[in-house]
C-alpha cells in the first residue's frame, strides 16, 4: 500500500475532521498507487492520520475512508458503513420510507449518495474511488436494505473532474412505473429517471413541515393564507401549504413537466377542492416582475431556487441573482406577511446569503424580521469542520414596509 505524506506547514484540516486531501497539501508519495487505490495518509513526521482512496487526476487527491490503520476497505466495510447510515436514519426520522440514506462524506462514504424512495434506491457515484467499488456498494445495499430496485443517477458534471463519464441506468431489479413516497404524511410522486438530481430533494423535508405556522392564517388573521411557491419543482411546498390550511396557492416553475407533476401531487393527495390552486409555467424573474406591475400580493412567498453559484467564480453572478429574486419576492408579500427564502449554493455562505437579502430589502424599502433560520434535515448530517456539507440555507422573514 502506497503512503502519502503531507506538507509540514499545511493547515490541519484532516485532524479537524475534513476528509479531503488536496494536491497542494501533499509533500511526497511513497510507492506507485494506481487511480482508485487505497493509500495511507501521514503527517510530515510520519504519524498515521487516515486511509483513503487516491486519484491523481483530481484536485482532491485523497478522500478519507477510515481513521483506523487496521480497517480494510472491502465489501464488509461497505456493509458496516451503510448499516450505520441506515440505523442513524431510523433513530432520527419518524419514517425512513423516503430519505437520504447515504450522504457522502458525512456518512464516511465520500463520493457516494444514496436516496431511498420506498423500496427503490437511487445511487449517485461522484468519485473514482467509489466507481471502482461499485459492485461492492451494490452488494452492500442489497444486503442491508433489500430494495426492489437500484437505479443509478450519476449524470453529474463533477464526475468529469474525476476522469469519469456521466452515466445512468438500472443496476438491480425493476422500477415501478410510478414511484410514490410518503413525506410528512403526504404522498409525493417521484421521477427517479427524468427528475432533477436523484428525482427529489429530501434536504428540505423538515423545512417543508416547518411552514405550517406561516400558511395557516393570513395577515388579516383569517384562516388560510394566500401562498406563492416559486421554483416549485414538483410542488412539494404547495402540497404542504394545502395540507396546512392555505386557501389560495400559486405554484410557479419554468418547467412544464415539473408543473404537471405538481398538479398530479395535488390530485394524488385529493386536495383539488381544498384550496384555490393556480399553476403557472414561466420564468420566475420575469413573472414576479409582471405580478409586481399588476399589484398582486400574497401572505407568504416561498423562494426555493436552484443553485445559482456552482463554483467560486460564479459567486458574483449568484449574488446578483439572489438579490434580484428576493427583492421581487418581498415586494409581493403583504404587509406583515412572510418571505420564506432558501439557497442550496454552498459557495453562497450563510453570512453572504443574509447580507444579500438585506441589500434587497434596502432597495425594496422593506424592514425584515428574521423569524427562523434552518439548514438541511437530520438525514443530511454535517461533518463538523467540513463546510461543504453545510450548503443549504432556509430563512423565514416577516416583511414590513419602511414608512
Amino acid at each position: 500500500m502506497a503512503s502519502v505524506y503531507l506538507n509540514k506547514k499545511r493547515k490541519k484540516r484532516l485532524e479537524a475532521g475534513h476528509p479531503w486531501v488536496f494536491k497542494g497539501e501533499i509533500a511526497r508519495i511513497e510507492g506507485e498507487p494506481n487511480p482508485g487505490d487505497i493509500v495511507t495518509v501521514h503527517a510530515n513526521n510520519g504519524m498515521f492520520l487516515a486511509k483513503g482512496y487516491f486519484n491523481p487526476r483530481s484536485q482532491i487527491q485523497v478522500r478519507v475512508m477510515t481513521y483506523n490503520p487496521d480497517e480494510v476497505i472491502d465489501r464488509a466495510y461497505f456493509v458496516r458503513r451503510i448499516q450505520e447510515a441506515y440505523d442513524f436514519r431510523k433513530r432520527m426520522l419518524h419514517d425512513t420510507g423516503g430519505c437520504r440514506l447515504v450522504y457522502g462524506e458525512a456518512d464516511f462514504l465520500p463520493g457516494l449518495v444514496v436516496d431511498k424512495f420506498g423500496d427503490t434506491l437511487v445511487v449517485q457515484i461522484l468519485s473514482l474511488g467509489m466507481e471502482v467499488r461499485k459492485q461492492e456498494i451494490i452488494d452492500a445495499l442489497l444486503q442491508v436494505v433489500q430494495p426492489k430496485a437500484i437505479y443509478e443517477r450519476s449524470d453529474v458534471g463533477v464526475r468529469e473532474l474525476e476522469g469519469l463519464e456521466q452515466t445512468t441506468g438500472l443496476l438491480h431489479g425493476e422500477l415501478d412505473e410510478t414511484i410514490v413516497i410518503q413525506e410528512n404524511g403526504l404522498k409525493m410522486i417521484v421521477d427517479v429517471v427524468g427528475g432533477q438530481k436523484t428525482g427529489y430533494f429530501f434536504d428540505q423535508q423538515e423545512n417543508r413541515a416547518a411552514i405550517k405556522d406561516y400558511v395557516q392564517t393570513g395577515v388579516d388573521g383569517q384562516p388560510g393564507a394566500a401562498v406563492l411557491e416559486c421554483f416549485s419543482h414538483t410542488g412539494s411546498f404547495t402540497v404542504h401549504a394545502a395540507a396546512f390550511g392555505a386557501k389560495q396557492i400559486t405554484c410557479l416553475d419554468i418547467s412544464e413537466h415539473a408543473i404537471d407533476t405538481a398538479i398530479r401531487n395535488v390530485e394524488i393527495n385529493g386536495m383539488e377542492d381544498d384550496a384555490d390552486f393556480e399553476f403557472v409555467v414561466a420564468d420566475a424573474f420575469e413573472q414576479l416582475r409582471e405580478w409586481e406591475r399588476e399589484g398582486r400580493q400574497w401572505d407568504t412567498v416561498i423562494l426555493d431556487p436552484p443553485a445559482f453559484a456552482k463554483s467560486k467564480h460564479a459567486v458574483a453572478g449568484a449574488v446578483r441573482g439572489y438579490k434580484e429574486i428576493n427583492l421581487r419576492g418581498m415586494k409581493l408579500v403583504k404587509e406583515r406577511g412572510f418571505l420564506i427564502t432558501a439557497s442550496c449554493s454552498y459557495h453562497m455562505h450563510p453570512d453572504l446569503f443574509l447580507e444579500t437579502i438585506q441589500e434587497a430589502a434596502i432597495d425594496a424599502k422593506k424592514i425584515l424580521r428574521l423569524v427562523e433560520f434552518r439548514t438541511a434535515g437530520r438525514d443530511h448530517p454535517k461533518i463538523h469542520g467540513m463546510d461543504e456539507n453545510n450548503y443549504l440555507k432556509f430563512a423565514v422573514f416577516e416583511v414590513r414596509s419602511r414608512k
